[in-house]
């Protein structure tokens, strides 16, 4: 009797490792997808950053050189960017706090619940 006994702890405490042992492989498996999600999204939005900056330098420099045309000056014609640039810094700077930071926060507070609501959608498949 005193051998069952012993030997169903033995069972019950081999049984409990093997389920620690599966449960920190699951937890390190979902760190990995987790993380390799972050970095895929990283890398991706930085391709993306870039690109469109440099779809903005060379459409501004464009522009620049068709008012150049226009205003038969290059100097008239880059002058008049740096003025619509400058004239669209101070509106941004004047409405970031009603306007444009809220919908940056809204946005990325709206990508983020999104992001755990699909890991939790993967995890329920598992």
């Amino acid at each position: 009797m005193e051998e069952k006994k012993e030997k169903d702890f033995q069972d019950i405490l081999a049984e409990a490792k093997t389920y620690l042992e599966t449960r920190v492989e699951y937890t390190r498996l979902l760190l990995v997808k987790r993380g390799s999600k972050l970095i895929a999204d990283l890398i991706t939005t930085a391709i993306v950053a870039i690109c469109f900056t440099l779809a903005f330098i060379l459409g501004s420099v464009t522009l620049a050189l068709f008012l150049s045309t226009l205003f038969g000056s290059y100097t008239a014609g880059f002058g008049s960017v740096t003025l619509i640039y400058l004239i669209l810094a101070v509106l941004v700077f004047m409405t970031k706090d009603n306007f444009i930071e809220k919908g940056i926060v809204n946005f990325i507070i709206r990508k983020y619940f999104k992001k755990i609501e699909e890991d939790e959608d993967d995890e329920q498949k598992v």
